[in-house]
């Protein structure tokens, strides 16, 4: 991997809520209007203005992303990516899952945000398998820093080690 993109990516295990970067990703469902896992985290430490927000968005289909204010949090902005649920694999899951990591870039780069933060996105109730989808944003990351000036710095926030060991093997390789 080259040297200037691989410099632009982190791997950090924590709570993407806390980090203090232009903007988070949101691990959403398509009525944007809070779940479980990491969407529930964001909503919650985000304040009851963000679900207000998501609400007037009308939700997102799945591969796409929509962009929200920050509220409460240390970022400015959230961006809701809705990644697809895990049905054994033929079902464009993997087109669909890359899909939303574009989407979001490009709703970055749009914005004029300088860093981001994606959580493991269809991994939790999604079922998406973490290693499979581990190589989907590592690819699909590495593709649009290797064109973009924008996001410059991009993190994947694991919430624990067993979750960033593949983004880190995949890394260092």
């Amino acid at each position: 991997m080259a040297g200037g993109v691989r410099d632009r990516i982190q791997v950090v295990v924590g709570d993407i809520t806390t980090l203090d970067v232009d903007a988070i990703v949101n691990a959403a469902n398509e009525s944007l209007t809070g779940g479980s896992g990491v969407d529930h985290a964001i909503h919650v430490a985000a304040g009851p203005g963000l679900l207000d927000e998501c609400r007037r968005l009308g939700g997102c289909p799945t591969g796409e992303a929509r962009i929200t204010g920050g509220h409460l949090l240390k970022a400015r902005r959230v961006i809701h990516a809705v990644g697809p649920e895990y049905r054994g694999g033929g079902y464009a899951e993997a087109a669909l899952l890359a899909s939303c990591y574009r989407s979001a870039l490009r709703l970055a780069s749009d914005e004029g945000l300088e860093t981001i933060a994606f959580p493991c996105i269809s991994t939790g109730m999604f079922l998406y398998p973490r290693k499979k989808a581990c190589a989907i944003a590592i690819s699909t990351v590495v593709e649009w820093l290797a064109t973009h000036d924008r996001p410059n710095g991009v993190t994947f926030c694991c919430l624990t080690d067993e979750d960033a060991n593949p983004y880190l093997a995949r890394l260092s390789g």
